[in-house]
């Protein structure tokens, strides 16, 4: 797959994995954990399950691909992690961008508008934005509650595309999960997989991703070299 590029007139990004760095100490906490019950974990990788883990800690809307949006309970869990990120706010977020994607942000913005569409809650994804000195590249921020539905389904798409003044189907979802990339393809999108996050390239690929790239980092180079 490949993507067309004249047809892209707005972006899209993810946050964790896709713009903010994988904290490296919760996985390394976390994988410690999966490897004391490893028989209890057959034919688990552990480093992957941790990395999973984190995934789901950090974003209840990526948890089994929205299984709780389709039981009606991703309210509540969205409201629990808000109130776990407000409890150790002291223990967690010194955020850590990833690295080049500042730059890319400041090239791209030039052309684009910019939107972050994430499934972590929004007081905290503009608080990555405020600290990491990138709220000003991004029109506007879809959290996990701000449509009905959070990814994976194309809802908080759809509300960004309007929010932007484009259509869902001109836009660029950038992401590195099999999350981004089916909420993207819902939403008639074309869809960009990173591997600097949680997700691999074979399960990114399954699911449709027009392009994958080593780092988020490198979209820029794509996207303008026409």
């Amino acid at each position: 797959m490949t993507i067309d590029i004249p047809r892209i007139t707005a972006l899209c990004f993810d946050v964790d994995g896709t713009l903010n760095d994988t904290d490296d100490q919760y996985a390394e906490q976390a994988e410690l954990y999966f490897r004391s019950i490893r028989l209890l974990l057959p034919g688990q990788d552990p480093k992957r399950a941790a990395r999973r883990f984190v995934m789901f800690a950090e974003a209840p809307g990526n948890l089994l691909l929205g299984l709780p949006d389709r039981l009606g309970i991703d309210d509540q869990l969205a409201k629990l992690a808000s109130w776990i990120s407000q409890k150790h706010k002291t223990k967690i977020r010194h955020f850590r961008p990833i690295h080049g994607v500042q730059n890319m942000l400041e090239r791209l913005s030039r052309q684009y508008p910019l939107s972050v569409v994430s499934a972590r809650d929004e007081e905290s994804t503009r608080r990555f934005l405020r600290q990491t000195g990138m709220e000003k590249f991004f029109g506007c921020v879809a959290g996990s509650l701000t449509v009905s539905h959070t990814k994976p389904y194309p809802d908080p798409i759809f509300w960004a595309a309007q929010q932007m003044g484009v259509r869902a189907e001109n836009c660029l979802m950038i992401g590195d999960t099999r999350v981004d990339i089916r909420a993207g393809k819902s939403a008639g999108a074309q869809t960009v997989g990173v591997l600097c996050g949680f997700g691999d390239e074979a399960e990114l690929r399954k699911q449709g991703a027009d392009e994958i790239l080593e780092s988020t980092a490198m979209l820029a180079d794509l996207l303008l070299k026409a």
